[in-house]
């Protein structure tokens, strides 16, 4: 099978658009300089990057980019560092290479280098290059481009870079350029491409890659940037650095903005539950277990976690020790079990701790426990509850008719837990495959899965449906990969074979047609791959580890997809089950903080510049970003009313606020005070982790759905539309040359000069910021001028004939000389806001015999978590309503428990009205009874669902268009949109 992949997913386009943005006004040129070759007369011509706008205007772009994604504006512009912020699984490596094309696109850059931080993210950029070959030569008119892996060993794929007028892509890792830039004494330690080359004529292959001007793609620059990377970063000498990552240490220009919370709640990555394991009742042996050890602040100690007796009670608790404190005292555990454990030593070494006791033969190290439940049994536990998970799954997808692989990862420290070998070298089982096998065959014996795997041998099944993904040494046995004390992986040639095998085996895995489907892997082969369809995650780590949860959900947070490779946009679907081995609210505790600690994301906090992004018309008119202080204002009064303490955390008084929509803000700042309160809605949310245990499938009342009033109601509703589109060309024409002669302002390229007074004092060499600025050149007459017609054309299929006309009739061709790129562009837009503004209006539906059917409802399989988004209702058509936001669920509770309402239920995603701007799918259908003369029946849009999301144009398009579609169906069915159930009711009684 082979993956597709989508180019017109919004949040992936605003990411591109916020690169490409930046060098608006920028006209397609290259620089040129010479490469000789070994032959002294055999020259040839290098070709660069170039750029021909004043950081005044990438400036003034960037804090227009700011500004649309609603981010604190940049004040000044140090460098042309950009940072770009997606969240794990959002597609963040397509969307960089996207960007590469949109940047040729454009304005005809070539020349691209992308930096990674370790092999493993080198093969999985390597690898999605390859799978995406097609469809990015279909997007871009059969583009000629060339990427390679940088290798020492291959120089000459360095002057091809250097040489070649197509685009191209290189990846190397940081590894490769950072050891002895310049320091002629450490030539032979210095990293190949540092020293001079025969092959080259005496070039070194870092000068050539500078001549080129390169754009940079710093892909983790919190790993890439370390030690010297910022330097060696320098060397590349590039015309822009664009910094990928979901957890920036440093930002520098922050341009767009997808983190944790916003991947979440817009559903572009799966959902989170987690089943976590805890012993209960096992007090009869002596527990200890190691939390950490500290050697700080002159003292060495350690935290500890015991079975202590409080008050009677056998309570476990973390206490700290010393040399020579005793546990069974009564200020630690207070019990017996505990004599002789008189601590001996404590040893601090980082990835070495550890605590010995006097009397005692155990040694504690983290993560290891003593007295609680057998290891083996737990891991035991573990891979069955995963097994149970993974076949559940795919019998809900087989009900469902989805046609989806399942696949579980294992994550394991020890190789040999799941892989040994005999005295005569051949593989045998360890004890983890061993256990898998057993298992496996008890649990798919249980008759609910029988019609999963009929008359099939289950001995052979159980072999062929795991496997392992390990490095590979020179005897080509597994073993296992090492570890840096900070969890970095040190990567041998052998390592390699590990990533280069779950890389090529990654479309191979998602179909039906390979067996396997239960993967274990050693824990260090964390980052740089997933799979889409990983839909269990189980880590049998024996001891402690550096690996976060963050990096243990990242493999599987992709959305998954189908056996024709399409990307499954469902949330009934997408689901990722964490079997963790800790409870949790431990592992839910631990992942926020994790979060906040790695992306500046403060769950429940303000942060004193939060407000500004916020546009608003000063006091002398004019529109502007509100800026830091303005922001700090704000942040003030917060704390006065004490909607928010000293540090911006939260209070109660704030949360009754939002939710009663009473907030108050400064009088200064009454005009922007919607966009105030959606700021401070998000950090009361914290990321959604859902408990297994609070699982409950949604049940259809069969009463309820063959009952004759829901017949009839749904008899009225049920039939689907076609819609065609009239609208006035002249209309058309008059409108989008009104719009352009209001809107269009297009600049001429321009070289600035500047002269401003320098000054050598203690602080250092200042300057003048009022100093002299005027424009010294103009490209105005120099530009060639594109078929502006034909780009038109292309990007609003609108005739020759009235592109042509709107041209010349709005006047403004004089501006398309000045800059010839940004007007296409700028036309472009307005021509298609003019066109969506009037096909909703012009567009007319009719009632078709095509209906959904009742039966429907039976098909569909759903699940909700008991107090996160299940509310039981006891007039629909279900025994729960799954809500997707508080106003949701005030509304359902509201239907409920209103004597008025007959009956009601939450449309179904089926449930799905055509537009010309993609499908709708109305929230409520609601039948009124007892109070009025007659039945009453109405389609409910809850506005408040989706204003959190700003209401955008095209969703508000789509609403319009709803509204059409059941005034067409006719049936006494009105159409209403509310924030509230109360305005529900008063629009049915005005």
């Amino acid at each position: 099978m082979k993956l597709k992949f989508d180019s017109n997913l919004d949040y992936q386009t605003e990411a591109v658009n916020a690169v490409t943005d930046l060098f608006k006004g920028q006209n397609s040129m290259h620089q040129y300089f010479t490469v000789t070759g070994q032959a002294t007369l055999n020259s040839t011509q290098g070709i660069g990057n170039k750029i021909d706008i004043s950081n005044e205007d990438i400036l003034e772009n960037l804090r227009n980019v700011q500004s649309y994604h609603k981010l604190a504006p940049s004040e000044t512009l140090s460098s042309l560092d950009f940072n770009i912020e997606m969240e794990t699984g959002t597609g963040k490596t397509y969307v960089y290479l996207k960007t590469i094309f949109e940047l040729n696109n454009k304005y005809d850059f070539t020349k691209f280098i992308i930096v990674v931080p370790s092999v493993a993210i080198k093969e999985g950029v390597n690898k999605t290059i390859e799978i995406t070959k097609e469809h990015f030569k279909g997007l871009y008119d059969n583009v000629i481009y060339d990427h390679f892996v940088y290798d020492s060993s291959k120089l000459e794929q360095v002057r091809n870079f250097a040489v070649n007028s197509n685009i191209q892509i290189m990846i190397i890792n940081i590894d490769a350029f950072n050891k002895s830039f310049k320091d002629p004494s450490k030539e032979i330690k210095a990293n190949i491409i540092h020293r001079e080359q025969d092959k080259l004529s005496g070039y070194r292959p870092i000068d050539l890659i500078a001549e080129t001007n390169p754009i940079v793609i710093i892909d983790e620059p919190q790993s890439v940037m370390g030690g010297k990377g910022e330097e060696a970063i320098s060397y590349l000498n590039p015309l822009c650095t664009l910094r990928y990552s979901a957890t920036h240490k440093e930002i520098q220009n922050l341009i767009y903005k997808l983190d944790a919370v916003d991947a979440s709640e817009m559903e572009l990555v799966k959902q989170i539950e987690v089943a976590g394991f805890e012993s209960e009742g096992y007090h009869n042996e002596t527990y200890l277990k190691l939390i950490s050890t500290n050697n700080k602040s002159g003292s060495i100690s350690a935290k500890i976690e015991i079975d202590a007796n409080v008050k009677g009670s056998i309570k476990r608790k973390t206490v700290t020790v010393k040399q020579g404190s005793d546990l069974s005292e009564s200020k630690l555990s207070n019990r017996e079990i505990y004599n002789g454990y008189v601590v001996d030593e404590i040893y601090c070494e980082e990835g070495n701790e550890y605590v010995t006791f006097t009397q005692k033969d155990e040694i504690l190290t983290i993560g290891k426990v003593f007295g609680d439940v057998d290891d083996l049994k737990l891991k035991k536990a573990q891979i069955h509850k995963t097994i149970e998970e993974h076949l559940d799954k795919e019998l809900t997808f087989a009900k469902m008719g989805k046609k989806i692989k399942v696949l579980s990862l294992f994550f394991i420290d020890k190789v040999a837990n799941y892989r040994q070998y005999d005295s005569d070298g051949n593989p045998v089982k360890g004890p983890y495959a061993e256990i898998f096998e057993e298992e496996y065959k008890k649990v798919i014996q249980k008759p609910k899965y029988s019609t999963l795997y009929n008359y099939v041998d289950l001995d052979r099944l159980a072999e062929e449906v795991h496997n392992g993904y390990f490095s590979i040494d020179k005897n080509g046995k597994v073993k296992d990969t090492k570890e840096t004390k900070t969890g970095k992986i040190k990567i041998y040639r052998d390592d390699e074979s590990a990533f280069n095998l779950i890389m090529k085996d990654k479309e191979k895995l998602l179909s039906f047609d390979t067996p396997l489907k239960f993967i274990f892997s050693h824990s260090a082969l964390r980052e740089g791959w997933d799979n889409p369809n990983v839909f269990q995650i189980c880590t049998l780590n024996e001891t402690n580890s550096t690996m976060k949860k963050r990096q243990e959900i990242g493999r599987g947070l992709r959305l998954c997809v189908n056996q024709d490779g399409e990307r499954i946009h469902d949330k009934t679907v997408n689901t990722l089950t964490i079997m963790a081995n800790e409870s949790y609210e431990d592992f839910a505790k631990n992942l926020q903080k994790e979060i906040e600690d790695e992306t500046g994301i403060k769950f429940g906090t303000i942060q004193e510049d939060a407000f500004a992004h916020i546009s608003w018309i000063n006091k002398k008119g004019v529109e502007e970003p509100l800026g830091k202080q303005h922001s700090l204002d704000i942040f003030k009064y917060f704390k006065y009313k004490k909607y928010i303490n000293a540090k911006g955390k939260i209070q109660e008084a704030l949360k009754v606020a939002v939710r009663d929509g009473t907030v108050e803000v400064p009088e200064d700042y009454a005009q922007i005070r919607e966009e105030i309160v959606k700021v401070v809605e998000k950090p009361t949310k914290g990321l959604k982790i859902r408990d297994v245990n609070k699982r409950r499938q949604v049940k259809l009342k069969e009463g309820i759905l063959n009952n004759e009033e829901f017949k009839l109601f749904w008899d009225k509703i049920k039939h689907k539309t076609t819609y065609s589109v009239e609208f006035d060309s002249e209309e058309l024409i008059s409108k989008c040359i009104k719009v352009m002669q209001d809107r269009l302002n297009i600049q001429s390229p321009k070289l600035l000069y500047t002269k401003s007074g320098l000054t050598i004092e203690a602080s250092g060499v200042n300057y003048n910021e009022n100093g002299i600025i005027s424009t010294a050149y103009s490209e105005e007459d120099e530009i060639a001028l594109p078929d502006i017609v034909k780009y038109l054309q292309n990007e609003t299929d609108l005739t020759r004939k009235t592109i042509v006309r709107i041209l010349i009739e709005s006047d403004t061709l004089n501006q398309f000389k000045k800059n010839p790129q940004e007007y296409m562009q700028e036309t472009a837009k307005l021509i298609n806001k003019v066109m969506s503004e009037l096909i909703v209006d012009g567009i007319k539906y009719t009632k078709t015999d095509d209906a959904y059917s009742q039966e429907l409802f039976k098909n569909e399989e759903l699940f909700g978590y008991l107090e996160k988004n299940l509310v039981e209702a006891n007039h629909s058509v279900y025994d729960y309503i799954i809500y997707d936001s508080e106003n949701e669920k005030t509304f359902a509770e509201r239907l409920d428990n209103d004597p008025d309402v007959k009956l009601f239920a939450k449309l179904p995603s089926w449930f799905k009205i055509k537009t010309p701007i993609g499908n709708y799918n109305p929230d409520w259908a609601v039948m009124l009874d007892e109070g009025y003369e007659e039945k009453m029946y109405f389609v409910v849009e809850t506005k408040g669902t989706i204003e959190y999301h700003g209401n955008r144009p095209k969703e508000e398009y789509k609403i319009e268009c709803g509204k059409k579609h059941f005034a067409a169906l006719g049936n006494d069915v009105k159409f209403t949109e509310s924030n509230s159930y109360e305005n529900f009711k008063k629009n049915i009684e005005s």
